[in-house]
């Protein structure tokens, strides 16, 4: 029996990504790695005029 040599320089068959799943994937992943905001500062409290 004969072994049969792959060409390596041809490209391998990928599943295909709908553009949906994609977006969905990269939006999932930036949510997951991006810190959680600081709360916003009060506003500083004014004095009362009198």
């Amino acid at each position: 029996m004969q072994a049969i040599e792959r060409d390596e320089n041809t490209p391998r068959a990928m599943p295909a990504v709908s553009m949906r799943d994609l977006l969905a994937a990269c939006a999932a992943a930036a949510e997951v790695s991006t810190p959680p905001r600081a709360p916003a500062p009060l506003p500083a409290e004014r004095p009362e005029a009198a």
